[in-house]
C-alpha cells in the first residue's frame, strides 16, 4: 500500500488537469511515484506522524503558513524526505485534517502508536508542540488536542509535562499568567 492509498488520495489513472486545464506538471508525476514507492510500513508510519502534525495544527481550526512550514521541515527530517516530498506529504495531511478530521484522529493516532515504539512516540509529541509553537503562541484548544494526542499515543502525565516543558514561554495560559503576576 502506497502512502497515497493510505490517505485515501490513490492515484487516478489518467493524469488529472492543473489549474486551467494543463496536465500536472512532470515533477508532481514523479513525486507521487517516489512516495508510492516508499515500503508500506515506512509510508504508513509518515502518513501517521504527518496527519498527526496536521490534526495538532488545525486544533484551532486554522492551519497558518508558520505551522505548515514547521510541519514541512519535520517530515523532511525525521521522514528523510526530499523538500518537494515533504511539501507533498504535508499538503496531503492537512488536507485530510480537513476533510476528515474528528472522525479518524482516534484511529490514525492508534495505528501510529501500533507503528511506533515509545522513543518515536515521545518525539512525535515533541513535534507536536513545535508545530504548535510555530506561530509563537501555544493556544489553550492547541495544548487540549496535545494532550489528547498523548494520551491516544500510551504516554504518560510526567512525558506530557517534559515534551510541553520545552515549549511553555508560548502557553497562552503561562502567558497570560505572568502578564497578570
Amino acid at each position: 500500500m502506497s502512502i497515497l492509498e493510505f490517505l485515501n488520495l490513490s492515484r487516478p489513472a489518467a493524469a488529472p488537469a492543473g489549474r486551467g486545464g494543463v496536465p500536472e506538471a512532470d515533477a508532481v508525476r514523479r513525486i507521487v511515484g517516489e512516495l508510492e514507492a516508499i515500503p508500506e510500513q515506512r509510508a504508513r508510519y509518515l502518513a501517521g506522524f504527518a496527519y498527526i502534525l496536521g490534526r495538532a495544527a488545525h486544533a484551532d481550526s486554522h492551519i497558518s503558513e508558520a505551522e505548515t512550514r514547521k510541519m514541512e521541515e519535520i517530515v523532511r527530517v525525521l521522514g528523510h524526505l526530499p523538500e518537494a516530498q515533504a511539501v507533498l506529504v504535508v499538503e496531503i495531511a492537512k488536507n485530510q485534517v480537513r476533510l476528515f478530521g474528528g472522525t479518524e484522529d482516534f484511529l490514525v493516532t492508534r495505528q501510529f502508536r501500533e507503528l511506533s515504539d515509545s522513543v518515536q512516540r515521545m518525539e512525535l509529541l515533541e513535534c507536536v508542540f513545535a508545530v504548535s509553537a510555530a506561530d509563537e503562541s501555544i493556544t489553550v484548544a492547541e495544548e487540549g488536542q496535545a494532550r489528547r494526542i498523548s494520551r491516544e499515543l500510551g504516554l504518560t502525565h510526567q512525558e506530557f509535562v517534559a515534551a510541553r516543558a520545552a515549549f511553555v514561554e508560548h502557553v497562552e495560559a503561562v502567558k497570560s499568567f505572568r502578564q497578570r503576576s
